[in-house]
């Protein structure tokens, strides 16, 4: 215990089990021993320990992280309330009393915001890695599909033909905002704020900043032990990057269907039936659709924690944790898993080539044909809307209509405006910058690898 001596009985066992949070805050022992070794470098500058005591926790530490590393020294989880618990513990086993004077100026207030934040960038570096590496496997695919032809979708009805590497642009798009929303805004470093009311000892919080990382110090340690917006911003952007991926999934599931038949999805990411001996399921974009649930919850459940807390810290706040590792690693996961689902996937270039010979999906082409002809832009909606109707009614579409039939609800039509129902030039027509013009789309992939 870091407490105890206006104690006179022990935390009951039950208590001890219920506060704990070594089972989760392991994963800031890293983070825990860096930040001791600086603040204890620090106490040496400004002389409350001699450079001896300071190599002799600096070397313990050391030990430490290399027998945590050598599964050589697993903490109790019966025996220890937290991750700084027990790497004192331990230092105190290896070096002595000196272990003692490691939390001079420290409290674990500002001790775990500092070891947070550390967390934080850490894994926002490992998620930035990660997306980038997924939207190399995008662009690639891309690459190879400039002209691949696939309907456009609004309302889940075919609205205008794409390509399939326009589509896969869209969330090479989504995948960069993701990793903007991962620079972290826990920059100033918290180690020096004490419990709440900083201290009454020559600390140097600058310095401790600086060897950290951090621009600089906070400014008001009321707020600094109390602060998780910066979590909340974690968890924000992993609920977003989450609900893209979800998206996504949903599309590959589609795609993967017998309907669709647009990709076929490897056995590597993908599960059979227990009973049903020809089924293939897209099981993994399945979870990634279902895990999306569990990070929004996890986010919910910080601001749920939050709103009711007066300054500054409360033990409330160690439910913070679980939430931010549990959204990191569920992520994570899901990133990796849906890169090797794209990456092996097989695309069936061919598949909506007949189809979209024979739907309407070209109409709105023909409407600006009517425009550039003069024809204001709501009359040419209505005359295009009658063509269809038209069609509709005789069992045509549009490859199959003459211009005869044509000029009968309209005169204006020539030869010219049944140039606007071939699928071959359809992508090629369009000219404005963001469209699926074939030559745009590897203007932007050539853009994105250039970037990457």
């Amino acid at each position: 215990m870091l407490w105890g001596g206006r104690f006179k009985d022990k935390l009951d066992d039950k208590a001890m089990k219920f506060s704990s949070s070594l089972s989760f805050d392991i994963n800031l022992i890293h983070e825990d021993l860096l930040a001791s070794t600086v603040h204890a470098e620090m106490l040496s500058k400004v002389d409350l320990i001699s450079e001896d005591e300071f190599n002799k926790i600096k070397n313990g530490l050391k030990i430490i992280e290399e027998e945590w590393e050598a599964d050589k020294w697993t903490p109790d989880e019966s025996e220890f309330e937290d991750v700084h618990s027990a790497v004192e513990s331990r230092l105190k086993e290896l070096i002595g009393a000196t272990a003692g004077k490691l939390h001079t100026g420290r409290s674990r207030n500002d001790q775990v915001a500092t070891d947070m934040k550390l967390w934080i960038r850490k894994a926002s570096s490992n998620l930035i890695e990660l997306l980038t590496s997924t939207q190399k496997v995008f662009l690639e695919l891309a690459d190879a599909h400039t002209d691949t032809i696939i309907p456009g979708y609004t309302h889940l009805q075919r609205a205008q033909p794409i390509s399939f590497a326009f589509h896969l642009l869209a969330y090479v798009e989504m995948f960069s905002r993701d990793k903007q929303r991962f620079t972290p805004s826990g920059v100033e470093g918290p180690l020096g704020s004490g419990a709440l009311a900083g201290s009454t000892l020559p600390l140097d919080r600058e310095f401790t900043s600086a060897k950290l990382g951090f621009n600089n110090p906070t400014r008001n340690a009321l707020d600094t032990v109390s602060d998780r917006d910066y979590l909340l911003d974690f968890l924000n952007a992993c609920s977003i990057g989450m609900m893209h991926l979800s998206r996504l999934a949903e599309e590959v599931i589609l795609w993967s269907s017998s309907e669709w038949k647009l990709i076929k999805l490897s056995d590597k990411y993908t599960t059979g039936s227990s009973l049903m001996p020809q089924k293939k399921n897209p099981d993994m974009a399945e979870l990634v659709r279902g895990k999306t649930g569990r990070v929004f919850g996890n986010q919910f459940s910080l601001l749920s924690t939050m709103k009711g807390l007066p300054l500054s810290y409360n033990r409330d706040l160690q439910e913070d944790k679980e939430q931010v590792f549990d959204s990191f690693f569920t992520y994570a996961d899901s990133l990796s898993i849906i890169k090797g689902v794209m990456e092996t996937a097989q695309v069936n270039s061919l598949r909506f080539i007949e189809e979209l010979k024979n739907d309407f999906s070209l109409a709105t082409d023909l409407a600006d044909w009517l425009v550039l002809k003069g024809i204001p832009f709501r009359d040419a909606h209505e005359i295009v809307g009658k063509v269809v109707k038209f069609a509709e009614d005789n069992n045509k579409t549009f490859s199959s209509i003459t211009l005869e039939e044509m000029k009968k609800i309209n005169s204006i039509f020539d030869e010219t405006a049944l140039e606007c129902f071939n699928l071959k030039t359809a992508l090629q027509r369009k000219q404005t910058f963001g469209s699926p013009n074939p030559t745009l789309v590897k203007e932007q992939i050539a853009y994105w690898k250039n970037q990457l």
